[in-house]
C-alpha cells in the first residue's frame, strides 16, 4: 500500500513540473489523476488496500470540516447572542478504537473541534470522557460521535 501512496504522490509531482504549475490545486489534480491511472492498472491485481483508503481518507477530511464548522458557528452564535445556550456536561463515551494511534488520532480530532474536550481515558482504554459545552442529550451524544466520527476515522484508519 505505501509504494501505491508513494507513486501516486510522484505522479501528482510529475504532473506538476509537466505543467509547470505548482500550486495545492495542480497537485490535487495530478494525485486524482494519478490514482485514477493507478486504480486502472491494479484493477485485477490482490492488493486493492489503497483504492478504497484514499476515499476513506478524503471522505472522512470532509465530513471533519462539516463537523468544525458547524461547530465554530454554534459557538460564534452563543459568543455574540446576549443569552448562553451553554449546557456543559461530561459524557462516558464508549470506545471501538483498539490501538495507542487510533485512541489518539480520535482525541485530537474531538478536542480540536469547538466545544468538545477529551478529559481521561479509562484505565482499561475502553471509555474517553469528554466535556461537552453543549450536551443537550447524552444518549445523541453518544451515537453521532460513534456513528459519526469514531466510525468514519476508524474507516480511514484502518
Amino acid at each position: 500500500m505505501k509504494q501505491h501512496f508513494v507513486m501516486n504522490v510522484f505522479m501528482a509531482l510529475l504532473w506538476m513540473a509537466l505543467t509547470g504549475t505548482f500550486s495545492p490545486i495542480n497537485f490535487g489534480f495530478g494525485f486524482a489523476l494519478g490514482f485514477l491511472i493507478l486504480w486502472i492498472k491494479e484493477r485485477t491485481g490482490t492488493n486493492k488496500k489503497y483504492f478504497y483508503k484514499v476515499p476513506n481518507v478524503i471522505g472522512f477530511g470532509l465530513f471533519y470540516l462539516w463537523e468544525m464548522i458547524k461547530a465554530n458557528l454554534q459557538v460564534a452564535y452563543d459568543v455574540i447572542t446576549p443569552h448562553y445556550f451553554m449546557r456543559p456536561g461530561i459524557v462516558a463515551l464508549p470506545l471501538d478504537a483498539k490501538t495507542d494511534f487510533e485512541i489518539t488520532m480520535l482525541s485530537n480530532v474531538i478536542s480540536l473541534t469547538p466545544g468538545t474536550l477529551v478529559v481521561d481515558l479509562s484505565s482499561d482504554r475502553k471509555v474517553m470522557y469528554v466535556h461537552v459545552m453543549y450536551l443537550r442529550d447524552r444518549e445523541e451524544f453518544i451515537r453521532t460521535t460513534k456513528n459519526g466520527l469514531e466510525r468514519k476515522l476508524l474507516e480511514a484508519l484502518r
